[in-house]
């Protein structure tokens, strides 16, 4: 389950120029999609992972738009969800420019209390394997996470911008009631007043077992505390159209290769690969790799005799034939907190 707001992304890529006050720019790329926790729906159930939505929806234009769209994409289980009538479904501009994005939303709280609709859920009888949270959400969007960890469920938390300037490191303390935090590098130093993201991961492990911090186009740095694994991932070479998104299909792919219990190593590269793939196309969810992508990029990287790459994804060979060959799991239960995109 996937428990946060949905978001109507307008994407704009290719722009002529850099808007100004009193000029106009013209894009050329145009894509819709849903985002927010829409797009952390998209990712986890293009990869297998069956996702219950639980979240609140305008019943307007955009909201409609979104729901239809989620309806169609299969995986994705919405009877918790609720279309709320006189409620705009929350809206952002994404401008893909220069390898990454800029972001203007519009929106108001969510008029259904959070905790209201996973209490009611998990209360139907729903088991968890995995939560995707957000420490964005503030006290008392992270009241329910005890609740859910003190089932067996591990939670994944995300770190979202402090938009302060604080970075309050007490403002972790939601950690307690997590398996892993995956903040990207800023975040991370600015949290734990390092300089390097490999600083700031060993910091880190003192709050939960296993620490990601995402470096952008330089991969990602792990380590796992129960282990004392720790790995640093490069980027894997891609022609960026637009990052909207790309850090949720990151954590879409962590978490499946952490549920299948796959090596430190092959996990954080899966990541780095689904978000490779993620922003050589416009549209945030729309953009979430499927298997057929993956194997896609695995014969194009055998064909191309890179040494370095086909050595470090091996590991796709078999994991692209259990992918084939497995049945669809059974109903997972990944609660998300995520803020918008």
């Amino acid at each position: 389950m996937l428990a946060a707001p949905v978001f109507f992304d307008l994407i704009l890529s290719d722009l002529d120029d850099t808007p100004r006050p009193g000029t106009e720019v013209r894009a050329g790329a145009l894509a819709v999609s849903p985002g927010g926790s829409a797009t952390l729906a998209v990712a986890t159930s293009r990869l297998g992972l069956r996702t219950a939505l639980v979240t609140t929806i305008g019943d307007d234009l955009h909201g409609r738009w979104c729901w239809e769209f989620l309806a169609n994409e299969g995986g994705i289980d919405l009877e918790a969800s609720r279309k709320v009538p006189g409620w705009q479904t929350p809206v952002t501009v994404s401008v893909a420019t220069n390898g990454d994005r800029s972001m203007i939303t519009r929106g108001d709280a969510s008029p259904v209390p959070l905790d209201e609709l996973v209490d009611g859920f998990v209360e139907g009888g729903m088991s968890a394997r995995a939560a995707l949270v957000d420490l964005s959400g503030g006290s008392s969007g992270t009241a329910w996470w005890p609740r859910v960890a003190a089932t067996g469920t591990r939670i994944f938390a995300d770190a979202g911008w402090d938009s302060t300037g604080r970075w309050d490191p007490a403002d972790l303390d939601p950690l307690t009631s997590c398996y892993a935090f995956t903040p990207n590098d800023v975040e991370a130093m600015a949290y734990t007043r390092t300089t390097s993201p490999a600083a700031a991961a060993r910091a880190l492990t003192e709050l939960v077992p296993l620490i990601v911090v995402t470096c952008g186009a330089r991969g990602a740095h792990a380590i796992d505390a129960a282990s004392s694994a720790e790995v640093a991932i490069p980027a894997v070479p891609a022609d960026v159209c637009d990052a909207t998104g790309a850090g949720d299909v990151f954590r879409a792919a962590l978490l499946l290769g952490t549920l299948r219990d796959w090596p430190l190593e092959q996990r954080l590269a899966f990541a780095v690969l689904c978000a490779a793939l993620a922003v050589e196309r416009l549209g945030g969810a729309r953009a979430a790799p499927a298997w057929r992508d993956v194997a896609g990029w695995w014969a194009r990287t055998r064909a191309s005799g890179d040494r370095e790459l086909i050595g470090r994804y091996e590991f796709l060979t078999d994991v692209l034939c259990d992918a084939s060959a497995r049945r669809p799991p059974d109903a997972t239960l990944d609660v998300s907190n995520a803020p918008a995109t």
